[in-house]
Formats: structure tokens, sequence, C-alpha cells
């Protein structure tokens, strides 16, 4: 029972911290002196990716995020324009997994003489092993900027950061999933 315990804190444990390894990291600014009542609609400038597919995937989500708040695209000469530039690298990991962990408290329930067993003597060492191992892990990063159309001053700027899957309908939800988390506190069109 202990070992079966032990097993299950451990799993949830690794499935805690994976979760935090594979959730995006997103981040966005703006410059605060900016009015953004004034604008209301947009134009695409450079998308820059190094898989051309992301082109327009990249475009359509942030497509959606914009027009769902009103804003309207216009094939050139909006009062917005939009670039996008993505970076593909490979970040260094180190990755620990452990087998037969044998650390415990006691060998029973209970407290002192009561209860099941006899009580808690204290922690336990067994006898473990561990592995290590260095891994490339392919990381992307998103970069978004809204330029003033006229002034070419930037006005907005969202960054996202994920591990790559070697899957890329994931990756394409990972892609969806950060503009959205981008743009969800971006005024409305002429608000």
């Amino acid at each position: 029972m202990k070992r079966f315990m032990q097993s299950i804190l451990v799993a949830f444990a690794l499935m805690g911290s994976s979760m935090i390894a594979m959730a995006g990291d997103v981040h966005t600014d703006y410059d605060h002196t900016i009015k953004f009542s004034q604008y209301k609609t947009y134009s695409w400038g450079k998308v820059q990716t190094t898989d051309p597919f992301y082109v327009s995937r990249i475009q359509q989500a942030v497509d959606e995020q914009l027009q769902s708040k009103g804003w309207q695209l216009q094939p050139s000469g909006g009062s917005i324009t939009v670039f996008a530039t993505d970076n593909i690298h490979n970040q260094q990991e180190v990755q620990t997994m452990y087998d037969n962990l044998g650390a415990g408290w006691g060998w029973g329930w209970g407290w002192g003489g009561w209860g099941w067993g006899g009580g808690w003597p204290g922690p336990s060492l067994g006898v473990g092993t561990s592995t290590t191992a260095t891994v490339d892990q392919p990381v992307a990063s998103l970069v978004i900027d809204l330029f003033d159309g006229s002034t070419k001053k930037l006005l907005w700027r969202g960054l996202s950061t994920e591990d790559l899957s070697s899957k890329a309908d994931k990756n394409t939800r990972m892609v969806d999933g950060d503009v959205h988390h981008m743009f969800k506190d971006f005024p409305k069109a002429g608000k």
C-alpha cells in the first residue's frame, strides 16, 4: 500500500510539472499614451515564419480575435498594420527519471501504539535510482506587432513562447490558444 501511495504522489507531481512546462508563456505590452479609440481598421504587413504553412494560420487566428472585437480588415491602408514573426530554436532541457523510489514514512498507520501497525517511526530512505539526460526541445516564439498605419509607431506587442510538438495540429491549436490569450484584453475597435 505504501508503494502504491508513493507511486500516486510521484505521478501527480510529474503530471503537474509537465503541465507547467507545456503551458504557453504569453506577454503583451502597449504604448500607454495611445488612445485606441482612434483606430477601427487594420491591414496586414509581413508575416515571416519558418514554416510557410503557419503564415495563413497566424493570420487567421489574429483576424478572428481582432474581428471579434469589431476591428475591420482592409486589404491595405488600415489605421493599424499587423506584423508577425516567429523564431524556432532548440533549448536544452534536463530531464531526470526516477525508478524504485524507496523513501517513505514508517511502516504502518497510527500514532505510537495506537491504530494499525505501530506508528510513525520517522523517515526512511530506500534504495532508488535516477537517470538524468539533457535533451534538445524545440521552442517557438511568436511576436505580433501592431503599428500605427501612418506614423509607423509601435502601438502594441504580443509575445508567446511554447515548447513545440512533433504534431502540426497540436502546434496549430497552441498558436490559436496563444493568440487568443494575447488579444484577451485588447480594446474593441473605436473604444
